[in-house]
């Protein structure tokens, strides 16, 4: 048993009990760093935190500043149609009608009208206007449309084929119903491409080409410019005085049979001052590309700024 005396040792244990006390009152009386100090007499309120880094990475001011994505084009497409009107490489629009589109969006339409074509699948005469309408249109940025004519408007001797009133009779009993598919077939493509065609041309070759310049002798449509290709004729309608000037563009062959009538067609309608241009070529009869060249060239002088 020690001999240290009892009053020592409690002295230290005082000590002991009084300097962890002095150590917790001291941190429960610290100033608290949550609140940040009032400022203009406003009652403290929490300490606001740093702000965040804007984000401005390459990636990220690109998305910003990146144009929005084009529009299909076209909008949409019909279901496949089993026809023997449209040759491989023209889409068909129905039974009775095929059409083109170029690979940009174009609000411009080109409204074509064959030559006497013969029933069935494959001709000579079918295929060669689909193919320049084609080849023509795409290189013009130009959508076309190619309506089927009618059995039994073809001249005599040609019964089963199809083609256009070119006579002042057919005209009268067949054009207003033509017309009238014509704006159904043109409303079917442009619910395809999802926007309407602000500006049309209308032109054919051979029958084509009369029933062209018929229309546009007697206001039978609505369209922005004319041609006739290898065809066409007319004389002095009542409504032609009536009517807006158009630009008509008038193209045929050297080796053709038709250069008189198609000068008779361009002398009636400078009469009536519409813009025309006379073209012609050393190529026989039918649809030919360069008339389509120069056509689209010549209604674009012509367009409306």
């Amino acid at each position: 048993m020690s001999d240290a005396a009892p009053g020592r040792w409690s002295t230290r244990w005082f000590a002991a009990i009084l300097v962890v006390s002095c150590a917790c009152s001291d941190a429960a009386d610290a100033p608290m760093r949550m609140h940040a100090p009032a400022r203009d007499g406003a009652a403290p309120g929490p300490a606001e935190p740093a702000a965040a880094p804007a984000a401005s990475t390459p990636a990220v001011a690109a998305a910003a500043t990146a144009p929005p994505e084009p529009a299909p084009w076209p909008s949409a497409r019909p279901p496949r149609i089993e026809t023997d009107w449209c040759i491989d490489g023209v889409d068909a629009l129905d039974e009775e009608s095929c059409y083109v589109l170029p690979d940009a969006p174009t609000r411009t339409l080109l409204l074509y009208l064959h030559g006497i074509v013969p029933p069935g699948r494959g001709s000579a005469q079918k295929t060669n206007v689909e193919t320049v309408v084609s080849r023509a249109a795409r290189r013009a940025g130009v959508a076309a449309l190619m309506p089927r004519g009618k059995v039994g408007l073809a001249p005599k001797g040609y019964a089963s084929w199809r083609g256009w009133p070119t006579g002042a009779l057919a005209y009268e009993k067949h054009a207003a119903g033509l017309v009238a598919m014509f704006a159904e077939k043109r409303r079917k493509l442009e619910e395809l491409v999802g926007a309407p065609f602000s500006r049309v041309y209308v032109a054919g070759s051979s029958s084509g080409a009369y029933f062209a310049a018929a229309l546009a002798l007697h206001g039978g449509i609505d369209a922005d410019g004319f041609g006739a290709m290898s065809g066409g004729g007319g004389h002095v309608t009542p409504e032609l005085a009536t009517l807006a000037p158009r630009p008509f563009y008038i193209g045929f062959g050297v080796y053709d049979t038709v250069g008189e009538s198609a000068r008779s067609l361009a002398g009636v309608l400078r009469g009536a001052g519409w813009p025309v241009r006379v073209a012609e070529h050393p190529v026989g009869h039918g649809a030919k590309e360069v008339y389509l060249d120069e056509a689209f060239a010549f209604w674009r002088e012509h367009e409306a700024p």
